[in-house]
This record gives C-alpha cells, sequence and structure tokens, in this order.
C-alpha cells in the first residue's frame, strides 16, 4: 500500500472511532494513547482471523453422519466404538438420537437417519444384521413376596414396545392388572421398577447393576430382534455399521456384560 492509501485508511479509522490514534508530531510516528489501547484489540482480532481460517480449512466434524439408538444400546462399549472410529476419521461427526424404537424406525425411513438400530419382533428384509435380544419380567429387591391383586404394572408410553407384549402375558396368566407408572425413557422405567411401584418386561442387559431381580412367576420372554439398517452399503458408513455389527452381536452373547 502506498503512504497516502494508508493515511486515508488511518484518517477513516480515526473518524469512526473519534479519537486521533497515532502523533504526527513525534519522529518517528508513534501511536497515541488511544492508539496502542486500539492495537491490543487489533492485534486480537488479526489472530482470531488466523485462527478462522486455520478452522475453516481443517475438514475435522464436516461430515455428519447421523444415527438412531433405542436408549440402552447406547452404553459405554458403543460409546467407546464411536470414539475410536472418530480418532481414525476427524473429519466425521457423529449425530447420535436416542429413543423409542418405533419413532426411530419412523424418522430412519423418513430419511432423517443414515444408521439406525432398532428393537422389532422380526426385522425387515433390508436390515444389514439382526441380534436376539434376551428379555425377562423383572421386580424390585425389596419388593413383597406377592403382589396384590391387580398387579401394578411399570410400562413405556403408548408405542412402545413392550408395552403390548406386557399387557398380553399377564393376560394369558389370567392376572388383572392397571398401570402404576408409565414412563417416556428406559431410566425412568427402571428408576419406578427400583422404588417398588410394580413389575416390568425389559431387556436382560439393561437391568446389569440396578436394584431389581426377576420376576419369578413369569420368567423369561421370547427374545427380542435387535436389527441394524443403513441406507449406504460403502464408505465410512458401510464401515461403521460392521463395527456396530460386531458390538451388537457380542452383546447378544454376553447379556449381563453390556
Amino acid at each position: 500500500m502506498t503512504q497516502s492509501t494508508l493515511s486515508q485508511q488511518l484518517a477513516r479509522l480515526e473518524e469512526a472511532v473519534g479519537q486521533t490514534l497515532v502523533d504526527r508530531d513525534a519522529r518517528p510516528i508513534r501511536p497515541s494513547a488511544a492508539g496502542e489501547r486500539l492495537l491490543g484489540y487489533a492485534r486480537r482480532i488479526m489472530a482470531l482471523q488466523c485462527e478462522a481460517t486455520a478452522a475453516l480449512g481443517n475438514p475435522a466434524g464436516t461430515t455428519p453422519i447421523h444415527i438412531g439408538l433405542p436408549e440402552d444400546v447406547f452404553s459405554r462399549p458403543m460409546a467407546r466404538l464411536f470414539g475410536e472410529f472418530s480418532k481414525r476419521h476427524q473429519e466425521i461427526r457423529l449425530d447420535v438420537s436416542a429413543g423409542l424404537s418405533r419413532d426411530l424406525t419412523r424418522r430412519y425411513r423418513g430419511g432423517e437417519f443414515d444408521i439406525v438400530v432398532v428393537k422389532e419382533p422380526a426385522p425387515s428384509n433390508d436390515c444389514r444384521a439382526s441380534f436376539p435380544e434376551a428379555t425377562g419380567w423383572f421386580e424390585s429387591k425389596d419388593a413383597p413376596d406377592a403382589w396384590p391383586d391387580p398387579v401394578p404394572l411399570v410400562t413405556f408410553p403408548p408405542g412402545g414396545l413392550y408395552r403390548e407384549t406386557m399387557f398380553d402375558r399377564i393376560e394369558r396368566e389370567r392376572r388383572h392388572w392397571y398401570i402404576a407408572f408409565s414412563g417416556s425413557s428406559l431410566n425412568n422405567v427402571l428408576v419406578a421398577v427400583e422404588a417398588g411401584l410394580g413389575i416390568t418386561l425389559l431387556p436382560v442387559a439393561a437391568t446389569l447393576g440396578r436394584h431389581v431381580r426377576p420376576y419369578a412367576q413369569f420368567g423369561a420372554e421370547a427374545p427380542i430382534m435387535v436389527s441394524i439398517y443403513a441406507w449406504e452399503s460403502t464408505g465410512f458408513i458401510a464401515e461403521l455399521v460392521q463395527q456396530i455389527g460386531a458390538a451388537m452381536s457380542e452383546r447378544s452373547r454376553r447379556p449381563g456384560r453390556s
């Protein structure tokens, strides 16, 4: 830049801030008191510009993969799997949503997820892999020896996968029942059972370390299927699907270790 251009730019800056920014009588010219204060901000602005330029030039976290999982499937082993994947592929950002399987399936079919893991009575033809998950009836470790009539149930909201199975089984047992508690999350249901509000049907793996015990009168139920779906069969998504499948296979073999 020429000296005249610099002088014009400086004059505009002084007009904008309403302060004299250089001592023009000094030789060499030096900043005024106001100019010295402004220099600190200017250096920070320049540093931020360099930082922003470097950040935008780094592809880390710029490619999203949207994943839907049931709450209990997003366990510590699954989180470690995602962490290792992210270390290998820094350009990928994993956007994970947890929820009820029927809602996750609806959102996947609507194109909201690249990968989804859902629980269902039987897998659809387009699933990538499917694994059986042991389920059973549970009550608080402090529960009475015999529940009153009608039996209190702890359930998920309408549409929850285990809800209809619970109703069907208890009616086959010719037991009277009522819903004592309905919780929108797995943790809410487990806490209610631990507190003795009633009995419930849950995945065996989800009860590890909780203050519950099997409800011996009903015992185990038929396994439910845990299925993996993905729109793409190549690239990063295929790699991640393969790793999720390996984790789900291990979870299926050792339900008490999830």
